[in-house]
């Protein structure tokens, strides 16, 4: 067994993200439709014998205990009673505080290089319920692809991979609390409610076009009036040509359909001014 992992840690973006309503455990109960893209962080494992250490490429993600990828090793270690260590580095690209479960799949990623690496033994659905106990987002990372996520987003209904999509994406320079979202979300300023079971139509049937159309995002009712660039970004991306314009999570990332990747680029670059762009695929 090698000594050594080095993984991809994929954002998500939500075709859809539909709040139902507050559950007795404070939170909030969701239905959303969550897509992998191939813009990713690298995430390095290196088996050591004694306890775990992390360090990032990027100077806002911490290196201690408030990183969900170094808690995702101790909840590991501590539940497999297992002896060694590890020391993981995190090579970061997806932005952080966006709404793309950056932290979410970085922990995905050390839980699934970690049961290999150490030679745990452990199925996907062992994985996947650890996780659960780390963030609502982990579970969906550990699975993949195109999922149904219900509950407080932690049930997971794996679905048909959607077809080959580009997409840009821009975050403006600014972070978003999904606390504070989630906290100032009224049923009734909700304009947009996603179409749940026409979007799993959709995929089911591989229809590109209506996918692009039907996605919605509720969390956009509170995210934009907090922060009227969000707004602005999605203009700006109408403007230049994508379609199915929509923000992620609880934002502030804002995605936009596009034919291809040279038309990714070009509209990436012309946006530019509004924070960092990047072009993706769905996979």
């Amino acid at each position: 067994m090698s000594e050594k992992l080095v993984l991809l840690a994929r954002a998500k973006i939500n075709l859809t993200l539909d709040v139902l309503g507050k559950r007795p455990d404070g939170y909030h109960q969701v239905e959303m439709v969550m897509q992998n893209i191939s813009l990713a962080d690298t995430i390095i494992l290196e088996k050591t014998p004694g306890d775990v250490s992390i360090s990032c490429s990027h100077p806002e993600v911490p290196e201690n205990e408030d990183n969900l990828a170094y808690r995702a090793a101790m909840a590991l270690k501590l539940v497999e009673s297992y002896a060694g260590g590890v020391k993981i580095h995190i090579d970061k690209r997806i932005p952080v505080a966006a709404g793309l479960a950056g932290g979410s799949s970085n922990a995905a990623a050390v839980l699934i290089g970690l049961n290999r690496l150490w030679s745990l033994g452990l199925s996907r659905e062992h994985l996947m319920h650890i996780g659960s106990t780390l963030g609502s987002d982990v579970p969906f990372c550990i699975l993949g692809g195109t999922a149904l996520a219900r509950g407080r987003g932690e049930e997971i209904t794996p679905l048909k991979a959607v077809p080959e999509l580009t997409l840009v994406l821009v975050k403006p320079p600014f972070g978003v609390s999904t606390a504070q979202v989630y906290g100032n979300f009224r049923q009734e300023k909700v304009a947009n409610r996603p179409d749940t079971r026409a979007m799993l139509q959709a995929i089911e049937a591989g229809d590109s076009a209506a996918i692009i159309r039907l996605g919605a995002n509720v969390l956009e009712s509170v995210t934009l009036e907090l922060h009227p660039q969000v707004a602005e970004i999605k203009d700006r991306l109408t403007q230049a040509g994508a379609k199915g314009v929509l923000m992620s999570g609880s934002g502030p990332a804002v995605f936009g359909f596009v034919e291809d990747e040279n038309q990714g680029r070009e509209v990436a670059g012309r946006l530019a001014d509004l924070g960092s762009t990047y072009v993706a695929k769905t996979c």
